[in-house]
């Protein structure tokens, strides 16, 4: 089984790390689709594993002498830490109430059709949609908030909604936008991290298949990395919208088998 998840890692990050989402909106629905684990320990696998594709993705972005907006990234991290912290724990004191905990499931994967479904509209129409470009650094951090929160909370590394939030509220182009994305979701993913280990019992979770997830992580971030300089635009555009509607019709079935 452990060849399994090791290619969960690996396929889900590699894509993620092109498309410049994160691999952890993909990863989540399929590893709700398999059953073997429960939310919260998919939380932590997902988490850990796209932590290492950020990482190794920035790594090899700051060799390739890549851009990256790190003023306005750094801001927008500073506010997705926040958001992302409380959104982990708001997500955690939902699961300690099991009348609560046995429905998380299908409003998450409800919630992120919902906003997938206008994250691609907007991205389908965004050359007739007037962006802006947004500089006062409180706005920007609460930007980043909202980000992480809803990155935390649906336990998705938030790499979608970054992509459009970054083309339509800072003009990027979608090539940019993916890779700050990336910077934005590894800060994201830290702290979630982080809370998970000052904030909870680590042997509640089953985590005997996160080295291998983390292998392929690292690999999916290495690899993507190498293969983006050779994408264009259009390119990355294409490959974001078809992961799109692929993940919605991985949740809608999710939905359907909760219910």
């Amino acid at each position: 089984m452990f060849i399994i998840y090791l290619l969960i890692g690996l396929l889900t990050t590699m894509i993620g790390s092109m498309a410049g989402i994160s691999g952890g909106v993909i990863m989540k629905p399929v590893l709700d689709m398999f059953g073997h684990f429960d939310l919260a320990t998919i939380g932590v696998l997902s988490g850990g594993t796209v932590l290492a594709m950020s990482s190794m993705s920035i790594l090899m972005a700051y060799k390739q002498g890549k851009s990256i907006e790190f003023k306005q990234g750094l801001l927008i991290s500073l506010g997705s830490i926040t958001g992302g912290t409380i959104g982990k724990e708001i997500f955690n004191q939902l699961l300690i109430h099991d009348q609560v905990a046995e429905h998380v499931g299908w409003i998450q994967s409800t919630i992120l059709v919902f906003i997938l479904v206008i994250i691609f509209l907007f991205m389908r129409y965004k050359d007739y949609i007037t962006t802006l470009k947004l500089q006062n650094p409180l706005i920007v951090i609460g930007v980043g908030m909202v980000l992480g929160f809803s990155a935390a909370f649906l336990g998705i590394g938030g790499g979608p909604l970054n992509v459009a939030v970054l083309v339509l509220l800072f003009s990027m182009d979608v090539k940019k936008a993916a890779l700050n994305s990336i910077f934005i979701i590894f800060f994201a993913q830290l702290s979630g991290i982080l809370v998970v280990l000052f904030t909870t019992d680590l042997s509640s979770y089953d985590l005997s298949m996160l080295p291998f997830m983390l292998v392929g992580g690292v690999s999916g971030g290495l690899i993507g990395s190498r293969i983006r300089p050779y994408l264009s635009v259009k390119h990355v555009g294409i490959l974001f919208n078809v992961l799109i509607i692929s993940i919605i019709f991985i949740n809608i079935y999710n939905i359907i088998q909760y219910l």
